[in-house]
């Protein structure tokens, strides 16, 4: 089985939705039937610049009051984003980690998740590479003293590939380095969805899902009175179950590989149907019930 969480992002308003303040969203969360949830770690939700030992104490008394727990913090990061020497960029970044790190102690985190970074130019590929796991290690000590696990999510350009990303993983050689295992990123770029997740799922700590649909792009050319076909399709986000993703595949992958964890939801694009909160709403619910059809949880 399955525990599904919900991800606070899908409600903050980023990409035209209803937005809620973090305890409003931990309220509706409890209503909806979610007793987990991931707590998106920038503004609006649980930004290292607003939550003070005040207002953390404060979201822990709602947390506490609904039956909600938050095990999972995602963390904003980018290994190759610096662009000025001079600039600490990648102390930035460490430094982040580890305030939501010790933020997450008051709020009964256990997983910090993170990504890895883009590449600008294929001649920075091992650059960085190097920069990811120096990054990495050093969040991973500085998380070790408090008992927490990174999670490294396959978003970023870097290491995207599964088997690259598990080759990330050896090189940043720490126990507390896992991944945060999608569907998403495998399906789109044509990696078997099945055989991805049980290769990845020994080392898996979550996984977060979203469902869409694709479709194929093309330019008109009036002098051929037709179309270029353009090599990248658009993606939308559909409820669940009813996107191209294979998803029994992937979970099937993961449980057979060995993972029953964390598996949280999110609406983290514009969604078919808009950002009103009934549509937000609907799209939670789906994931409950598609999850419970499929006896993923209980």
């Amino acid at each position: 089985m399955f525990t599904p969480a919900l991800f606070s992002v899908s409600y903050a308003g980023l990409w035209g939705q209803t937005a809620l303040t973090l305890p409003n969203f931990v309220r509706h969360a409890a209503r909806l039937g979610y007793r987990y949830v991931m707590l998106a770690g920038k503004r609006p939700h649980l930004s290292v610049l607003d939550f003070h030992e005040a207002e953390l104490q404060g979201l822990r008394d709602v947390m506490d009051e609904c039956g909600v727990t938050a095990p999972i913090i995602g963390a904003y990061v980018d290994a190759a984003g610096g662009t000025a020497a001079e600039v600490p960029y990648l102390e930035m970044q460490i430094a982040y980690v580890d305030r939501l790190s010790q933020m997450g102690t008051q709020l009964g985190t256990s997983i910090i998740r993170v990504f890895t970074g883009y590449e600008r130019t294929e001649s920075d590929t091992t650059r960085v590479w190097n920069t990811t796991v120096q990054m990495l290690q050093e969040m991973c000590d500085r998380l070790h003293p408090r008992r927490q696990i990174l999670a490294v999510q396959n978003h970023h350009d870097l290491a995207v590939e599964t088997s690259a990303l598990l080759e990330l993983l050896s090189d940043v050689d720490r126990p507390n380095c896992k991944l945060g295992f999608d569907a998403w990123s495998p399906a789109l770029r044509g990696e078997d969805v099945y055989t991805a997740a049980k290769l990845a799922a020994p080392h898996t700590v979550i996984t977060t899902n979203a469902d869409y649909l694709r479709f194929e792009r093309f330019a008109y050319r009036p002098e051929l009175v037709n179309y270029d076909h353009r090599p990248t399709p658009m993606v939308r986000a559909v409820p669940f179950g009813t996107g191209f993703i294979d998803y029994t595949a992937f979970f099937t992958g993961l449980k057979d590989g060995g993972f029953t964890g964390l598996a949280t939801y999110e609406m983290c694009s514009p969604i078919r149907g808009g950002g009103q909160i009934e549509n937000l709403d609907y799209y939670a619910r789906t994931y409950l019930e598609w999850m419970r059809r499929h006896d993923l949880i209980e």
